[in-house]
């Protein structure tokens, strides 16, 4: 088995144009992303390895918050799976794949989760 590498981030809410939601009511939808990406693993990690050997878990968020264009209304929630998954291949080509999970949160009902799972190689 091969050595692997995943950073994840997890439940991080943010709010989103997309969907009938938005299109109906004008305003973003709140939803619930989660992001795994897999990563070029090194031989080892020592205890002095420096920090640039990894990625910052903070790229991740960034990539489902503010790399998310303003204003633009992604029809469907697999549009911003996809553009998460292009914003972290373009930040750093360690990543070898994204998956990213999202759940709309203004549809669900005693604590259902409606929503999609996307996963993405780099190419």
């Amino acid at each position: 088995m091969a050595d692997s590498l995943i950073l994840e981030v997890a439940d991080l809410e943010h709010d989103v144009l997309t969907g009938i939601y938005s299109e109906e009511t004008g305003k973003p939808q709140p939803l619930r992303i989660s992001i795994s990406a897999q990563l070029k693993c090194a031989a080892r990690y020592a205890p002095d390895t420096p920090l640039d050997a990894s990625k910052n878990y903070m790229d991740l968020k960034f990539a489902a918050t503010e790399a998310l264009p303003p204003g633009v209304h992604f029809k469907l929630i697999e549009a911003v799976a996809d553009h998460i998954c292009e914003t972290l291949f373009l930040q750093d080509e360690r990543v070898e794949a994204v998956t990213v999970k999202i759940v709309k949160l203004a549809i669900a009902e005693d604590n259902e989760k409606i929503g999609i799972t996307l996963t993405r190689e780099r190419r």
